[in-house]
């Protein structure tokens, strides 16, 4: 079973939206949003201490386990095509495995 990750930034909104396209496809197993697992310091000398990390759009990604390859490439293309509409930006890889 292919597993698809994709990372998305944009609004809350625009990312809800993707994630109904989704969950409305056929092939579909499971959608998970992860957290983000990279630690983000705040070094105490450097030029962005205290400064809010929460100016401009979230990064929000998730994980698809879906049916087959063909779900895995029908998925790939309408997310691209809902991220141009919505214009935010979707970062999308793979599993080789099959």
């Amino acid at each position: 079973m292919p597993m698809m990750r994709a990372r998305m930034t944009g609004s809350d909104d625009q990312v809800r939206t993707m994630l109904n396209l989704i969950d409305s496809m056929d092939g579909i197993h499971s959608i998970e949003e992860v957290d983000d697992l990279m630690p983000h310091l705040d070094d105490w000398d450097s030029s962005s201490a205290g400064l809010s990390d929460l100016v401009g759009p979230k990064v929000h990604e998730i994980e698809l386990d879906l049916a087959n390859n063909a779900t895995a490439g029908r998925v790939q293309r309408e997310m691209e095509s809902l991220a141009f509409d919505l214009d935010m930006l979707v970062e999308i890889s793979g599993d080789d495995e099959t």
